[in-house]
C-alpha cells in the first residue's frame, strides 16, 4: 500500500508538472492549432478575409465604378451569415476582420450594421424627453449608403475511415443599393483536412 501511493503521488507529480505556456505569434498558433483541432480558427479567418479584399482592390468592374462616382463611396456592411452545420463557428470574428479590413482599405466611408442598431436606438431615447431638445440628434439625419456588402459561408464535410476533409466556401458580395445592381462577387475557398486514430487525435 505504501508503494502505490508513492507511486500515485509521483504519477500524479509529473503529470501537474508537464504543463507549459507560452506565448506565441500568430503562424505558430496555426501550426499548434492544427495539431489539436480541425475547427475554424483565427489565421484561417486572416486568410480568407485577407483573399477576398486582394480580390476587391483588383477587380477591374468595382475599380471602374469607384473611378467614375469620383468621391468616396459611402458602404453600408451587412452581416455574413453562417450557413454552415458548426453551431459555434465563428462567424462575428469573420464580420470584424471584414470591417477592420475594408477600413484599411479606405476606399469607403463605412456604415456598419449592427453599429447603426446601436445609434437608432440612442437616437430614439433622445428623442422621448429625456434629453434636452436644443442638444438631441434627429431623427432623418444619417448618412445614406450606396453600396451593401453582404455573403455567407458554407462548409460541406466528408469523412470516411477517421479521415475527414471539410471544404469551407466563404462568398461576399457587393451591390448598389439604389439600382440594385451586383457590382462585385467573390468567393474564398478553404479545406481542412484531418486524421483520427483508433486510440484518439
Amino acid at each position: 500500500m505504501k508503494y502505490l501511493m508513492m507511486i500515485i503521488c509521483t504519477l500524479t507529480f509529473v503529470s501537474c508538472g508537464s504543463f507549459k505556456a507560452e506565448r506565441v505569434d500568430n503562424k505558430t498558433s496555426d501550426e499548434k492549432a492544427l495539431k489539436i483541432t480541425d475547427q475554424w480558427v483565427q489565421a484561417d479567418t486572416e486568410q480568407v478575409i485577407r483573399e477576398a479584399i486582394k480580390e476587391m482592390s483588383e477587380h477591374k468592374g468595382l475599380r471602374r465604378y469607384i473611378t467614375e462616382h469620383g468621391k468616396q463611396l459611402k458602404m453600408f456592411v451587412g452581416e455574413v451569415q453562417n450557413l454552415t452545420s458548426e453551431a459555434y463557428f465563428p462567424i462575428n470574428d469573420i464580420n470584424d476582420e471584414l470591417l477592420n479590413e475594408i477600413s484599411k482599405q479606405g476606399d469607403f466611408v463605412l456604415v456598419d450594421a449592427s453599429a447603426r442598431e446601436h445609434i437608432l436606438k440612442e437616437i430614439s431615447y433622445q428623442n422621448d424627453g429625456m434629453v434636452d431638445p436644443k442638444s438631441a440628434k434627429k431623427v432623418g439625419m444619417q448618412t445614406g449608403a450606396e453600396l451593401m456588402i453582404f455573403g455567407n459561408v458554407y462548409m460541406k464535410p466528408e469523412s470516411r475511415d477517421g479521415k475527414t476533409i471539410k471544404q469551407y466556401s466563404i462568398n461576399l458580395r457587393i451591390t448598389d443599393i439604389e439600382k440594385g445592381i451586383e457590382i462585385f462577387r467573390t468567393r474564398t475557398k478553404l479545406s481542412k483536412f484531418s486524421e483520427q486514430n483508433k486510440i484518439g487525435w
